[in-house]
């Protein structure tokens, strides 16, 4: 937008945890410009006033994995999280073999709305289009210029397919990286599935690319004893000396999950810099598999959360928070209130920096203006400043307004120049005909299970 958008009388927290209530803050260029006490900001003619009435504003949330659209092609069911890993994941190939690129575009312009609604201001998103991967690449970066959503978009290229074939997609998904390197909101990165679905020539192609254009890239990093499994099995490898190995790790790097790391390999993604996008709604909802949280907090890892195809980042948090008291219960982790913070917000706003360049992830003068204000004026410790469960606070209170680089795409509840309901109407047409298409796979260990119950 052009000319200030201006936030009066708004709640802000600074850097050491502490709450000020009467502030104003101003963007201007897809920047903060300025904090200060709220009598001290001036509105200017042409201004763009937005009367926060003590509302809190804070960093817009990132969600460091996200699968916008496969999250809607195959939602968690219980029926279906019975699978055992490989018939699930044959099952997301077989709609992902199906899409069009108008059902990627409703798909993806539907999740984003939703994503916006609900405060996540950059999306690090790994699709599944194998049919067209340059152009639903493209579908989903017009979706995201259109509705204001940061976004970093990659594939999830896998070869079980073909080594041929899984090369090709590869080189395409490069291509977009290219073309979008100068885009302000919307980046490509390289992507891959998961170790157990890439051969040694695709991840020696990504590797060689990712040394020598500097690209980001995003994948599933032992995502289960699954991986860990089929991964030693084909090349006498565990996961991460493999990825190792293939130059795939580092600070432009995000690795899903990690659910299968040891201490070691903890270490060593540390040193890396790579960026861990835990999932603790998956680990909740699928079958159980190490202790990555409390394997990776401690060891400087920057530590993120991602939807990771199942729900929304809320649920993410949520299912941190469970998982991080619970392990304090155990004398696994001291701080959980830390630990919350560090995947939340701390690890994500450094991930944002880190893919565009400029500093985020706190309401301060130079910082990237993606910001939420949410319905909620918080209760402050007089003695402290602080917010008793500020986390608890947010929880049950609406996302009012979104702001991504200075763009207002989210107005008391509303997004902004797009029907959402014509959208939702859209997504459940595509869904439908998608799902009428293809059917979940037939599983003689549910079969088994229901027999079992039922005696």
């Amino acid at each position: 937008m052009e000319g200030r958008l201006v936030l009066k009388n708004c709640s802000i927290f600074r850097a050491d945890g502490r709450g000020r209530a009467g502030m104003a803050v101003v963007v201007e260029g897809g920047l903060i410009r300025q904090v200060a006490p709220d009598e001290q900001v001036p509105v200017l003619p042409g201004d763009w006033e937005v009367s926060c009435r003590g509302r809190l504003v804070m960093p817009g949330l990132v969600d460091c994995h996200s699968h916008l659209v496969g999250d809607l092609l195959m939602p968690s069911s219980g029926e279906l999280l019975l699978h055992p890993p490989h018939v699930r994941f044959e099952h997301e190939r077989v709609l992902a073999a199906a899409l069009t690129l108008e059902d990627v575009e409703v798909l993806a312009c539907h999740a984003m709305a939703r994503a916006l609604r609900s405060g996540i201001t950059l999306a690090v998103d790994h699709l599944s289009c194998p049919g067209n991967v340059a152009g639903a690449l493209e579908v989903m970066a017009r979706a995201a210029d259109r509705l204001g959503l940061r976004l970093v978009a990659s594939h999830a290229t896998h070869g079980l397919d073909g080594e041929a074939l899984s090369l090709a997609q590869a080189e395409a998904n490069a291509d977009f990286v290219l073309r979008q390197q100068s885009h302000p909101r919307v980046r490509g990165a390289l992507g891959f599935h998961a170790s157990w679905t890439g051969s040694d020539a695709l991840l020696g192609m990504l590797g060689r690319l990712r040394e020598e254009k500097g690209f980001p890239l995003v994948f599933h990093l032992s995502e289960g004893d699954h991986d860990l499994a089929m991964t030693w099995s084909t090349y006498g490898k565990r996961v991460v000396p493999r990825m190792e190995s293939f130059g795939l790790l580092g600070p432009l790097s995000v690795a899903g999950f990690a659910r299968s790391v040891d201490d070691a390999e903890s270490i060593r993604l540390a040193q890396s810099g790579t960026c861990v996008a835990l999932g603790p709604k998956t680990a909740l909802l699928v079958e159980p598999s190490g202790r990555a949280l409390e394997t990776l907090y401690g060891r400087q890892n920057l530590i993120g959360l991602g939807s990771a195809g199942h729900g929304n980042l809320w649920d993410a948090m949520s299912s941190t928070l469970v998982t991080a008291v619970g392990a304090a219960r155990g004398a696994r982790l001291v701080d959980p209130d830390g630990v919350v913070a560090q995947v939340c917000a701390d690890g994500p706003a450094e991930l944002c920096s880190r893919l565009f360049g400029v500093p985020s992830g706190s309401v301060e003068e130079g910082r990237l203006a993606d910001l939420v204000v949410y319905d909620c004026v918080p209760a402050l410790d007089m003695v402290s400043g602080q917010a008793p469960y500020l986390f608890g606070q947010l929880t049950r209170s609406r996302v009012a307004w979104t702001i991504v680089d200075g763009r207002v795409t989210v107005r008391e509840g509303q997004l902004l120049g797009v029907d959402e309901l014509a959208l939702a109407r859209e997504a459940s047409r595509v869904l439908s005909r998608l799902w009428a298409q293809t059917r979940p796979p037939e599983s003689e260990e549910v079969h088994l299970l229901a027999q079992e119950r039922r005696a």
